[in-house]
């Protein structure tokens, strides 16, 4: 019996995750603000601050040091857009059919959210693509690996605020809050300049701020080498950021009345 409960909630997780994948085949258009937006400030704050690597900057230029905050910021709109997509759900009604399956509460949540791991390498491949033929370092296939693996688990995260957000005002009407929260959250670390370059207050908030392990470790490959001690901590945010944000949602969706 436990086999064929497990096995229904693989198929329903399954199931969520394609309709997500197939909403980007159908509406392919969908997925361009996620792919501009970062891209459109990655080339920008480039060329204005490029020379800004004249100052103690590590890596080779200032595109190869600021290429990570892009990817994660790619990953937290498309975690932002999974939250707008179920506000769209639920004020259409399709999330109570939803609710009245038999499936658990957390095989829903998974199936939500999932998506948004796999659809943040979109935005993530393009980035690589222009930076690259820009002049970033290339970080080598570890470095590759490593700065993909963060961007997932960076999407997962932001699908969970955003999911939180949407069943918590159930309109649509929060999206700007959705996206407004990754930014701030990827913002304020060492997103464009090194801790030690920050103001007083900025340091302090970028050294307390998760998020800022996340981005260290995802630039290490594009500025230098990859080390355990660079890179633990990176995981250890986004396990507690997915932990904290996970349960929250689920709260939510536990609460959650038609």
């Amino acid at each position: 019996m436990e086999a064929v409960l497990r096995s229904h909630n693989v198929a329903t997780i399954q199931a969520l995750i394609r309709r997500a994948a197939n909403e980007i085949v159908r509406v392919p258009g969908a997925a361009i603000p996620g792919v501009l937006a970062p891209t459109i400030f990655f080339v920008g704050l480039n060329a204005v601050f490029g020379k800004l690597h004249n100052l103690d900057f590590p890596g080779d230029n200032y595109a190869s040091f600021l290429i990570a905050v892009s990817l994660l910021q790619g990953a937290g709109f498309t975690g932002a857009a999974t939250g707008v997509n179920l506000a769209r759900d639920i004020e259409l009604g399709w999330f109570d059919r939803l609710m009245a399956s038999p499936a658990p509460r957390w095989a829903l949540l998974a199936g939500i959210v999932g998506s948004a791991s796999v659809r943040a390498l979109i935005p993530a491949t393009f980035l690589t693509i222009v930076g690259l033929a820009i002049g970033v370092h290339f970080p080598g296939i570890d470095g590759l690996i490593l700065a993909a693996i963060l961007v997932m688990g960076m999407g997962l995260a932001a699908a969970l605020w955003g999911v939180m957000l949407a069943l918590h005002f159930r309109s649509q009407s929060a999206a700007p809050l959705m996206q407004a929260g990754m930014f701030i959250a990827v913002l304020f670390t060492t997103a464009y300049a090194p801790l030690a370059l920050l103001q007083p207050w900025m340091h302090t908030v970028a050294h307390i701020n998760p998020v800022t392990h996340v981005i260290e470790a995802a630039r290490q490959g594009f500025v230098g080498t990859i080390t355990f001690a660079g890179t633990w901590p990176a995981f250890a945010a986004l396990a507690g950021l997915i932990a904290v944000l996970g349960a929250l949602a689920l709260r939510e969706l536990n609460n959650f009345t038609a």
